[in-house]
């Protein structure tokens, strides 16, 4: 073969190998195989996300789990980075992770088993199911239908409240998934042989513990401020509306934060609630343009037809990309408080 050629195959070779290892090749093509567009940078987050599609979930739900899947993402990408300047040797990190992306499966009702995880109370639950029975909860379903009848609330305060409850049902939810979790975890741990494995797996589990600990202690503050609630009614100062907004901001009350610093995350905390009350307006939107789009296609106009999937799709893309703002900034709000709380602590 005559050096030319020889020169010109290794220049093959060599490329191909290089693009082997691009970012590029390592990460989804913009489109799938079947022209369809790859909505993230990770393969198992395409999979839930097309198996979500296929078991036709609610828009809003999709509308959810996409900003999950969203955020899950940023979460390992980020975390890829980091590891490569300092490994995660405890494997914390990583567990936490994947306890998130587990919690996310069983959210939505994808972590192949059928979700009969009741949700706890400290009472017995053996009352038959009754019309005020809205939270699956006895504890909730009582104060619910005293605050009902108490003639304190307005229809306006009523709405506030309820979605006070239904988030504090929600958040129980999500504990009990993750007791889950810890206890499918501590039967994995029983069987390990090595002891350097053992310790690592006893770290993780103590720090999944102590998250839980911690869940539990959120649970009970809530329900005592739902109880309070329901019993005295809002009051002419109460600060916020919205319940993902009025969690942080009891839990920035309970850290050593100064006056003036409350004051300034009270301020970011008002424009955090404007963007949850849009994302909330997004979300009512996006079911009734469902709605709309289902009866369109029940009388078979294509033309009419189109219009509104073409609306329908625009406004769940919206939807999805403010969700995932939305709780994009939760969670750097939350992160804030927790480090600001601990920065105050440690002086």
């Amino acid at each position: 073969m005559e050096p030319r050629c020889v020169l010109a195959a290794l220049c093959v070779a060599v490329g191909a190998l290089a693009g082997k290892y691009t970012r590029e090749s390592n990460e989804p093509e913009p489109s799938g195989g079947d022209g369809q567009t790859v909505e993230f940078r990770i393969a198992k987050l395409n999979q839930v996300w097309e198996k979500a599609r296929r078991l036709q979930l609610s828009p809003v739900q999709q509308s959810e789990l996409h900003s999950d899947l969203k955020i899950q993402e940023k979460d390992e990408l980020q975390w890829k980075k980091v590891k490569l300047e300092a490994p995660d040797e405890s494997g914390e990190r990583e567990a936490q992770l994947r306890r998130s992306f587990n919690v996310i499966l069983a959210k939505y009702g994808m972590d192949g088993k059928r979700d009969t995880r009741p949700l706890e109370s400290n009472h017995l639950k053996d009352h038959d199911a009754q019309e005020g029975d809205e939270f699956n909860d006895p504890r909730l379903d009582k104060l619910w239908n005293k605050a009902k009848i108490s003639g304190k609330f307005s229809g306006e305060e009523l709405l506030s409240l309820r979605r006070e409850f239904q988030h504090h049902k929600d958040k129980t939810h999500e504990y009990n998934i993750l007791m889950d979790t810890v206890s499918r975890t501590e039967e994995t741990h029983k069987n390990v042989i090595s002891s350097l494995e053992g310790d690592a797996k006893e770290h993780v589990l103590h720090q999944k513990h102590t998250d839980l600990k911690q869940k539990m202690r959120d649970l009970n503050q809530g329900f005592e401020r739902l109880r309070k609630l329901s019993h005295e009614g809002f009051t002419g100062d109460s600060e916020f509306r919205e319940p993902r907004v009025i969690e942080l901001w009891e839990a920035a009350k309970r850290t050593n934060l100064s006056d003036d610093e409350l004051d300034s995350l009270k301020e970011e905390l008002r424009h955090f609630e404007t963007k949850v009350e849009k994302h909330s307006h997004y979300q009512e939107q996006l079911q009734l343009s469902h709605q709309k789009l289902r009866h369109v296609e029940s009388l078979g106009d294509k033309e009419h037809i189109r219009r509104n999937q073409e609306k329908y799709e625009t406004l769940a893309e919206k939807t999805r990309e403010m969700g995932y703002k939305m709780k994009k900034h939760m969670q750097d709000l939350s992160n804030k408080i927790s480090q600001e709380g601990l920065r105050h602590n440690e002086l």
